[in-house]
């Protein structure tokens, strides 16, 4: 494999990691700091296990980092740029209902 179709498979697994409305709530929350297991439960949402396989999951794909302190486990972001392609998200999402409705006042008006 060429090192920029590397590259390529590489971004597809970050997208692929974030390819979950769990988990994209997650890297939301923790745009803020670093959060304990036990505060991101409530704000992902679902059981406890399930959070954690996320957590491990955005956490391969090199999202977030780790730390253990005692019995907890802390984590955040590992760069806070993937706050921005999310925001970029949103306006897509803006932009396509923008169309959406544009389209519908032109079928509305015939």
């Amino acid at each position: 494999m060429e090192a920029k179709d590397k590259v390529y498979q590489l971004q597809a697994d970050i997208l692929k990691a974030l390819a979950h409305p769990i988990r994209i709530k997650i890297v939301e929350f923790l745009a803020e700091g670093e959060q304990c297991v036990c505060k991101i439960v409530p704000v992902a949402g679902g059981e406890r296990t399930g959070v954690s396989k996320h957590l491990s999951i955005l956490t391969k794909a090199g999202i977030l980092s780790a730390r253990k302190k005692g019995l907890y486990v802390y984590y955040s972001l590992k760069t806070g740029c993937v706050c921005n392609f999310l925001s970029c998200c949103e306006n897509v999402i803006a932009e396509q209902f923008k169309e959406k409705k544009e389209i519908n006042r032109e079928i509305k008006n015939r």
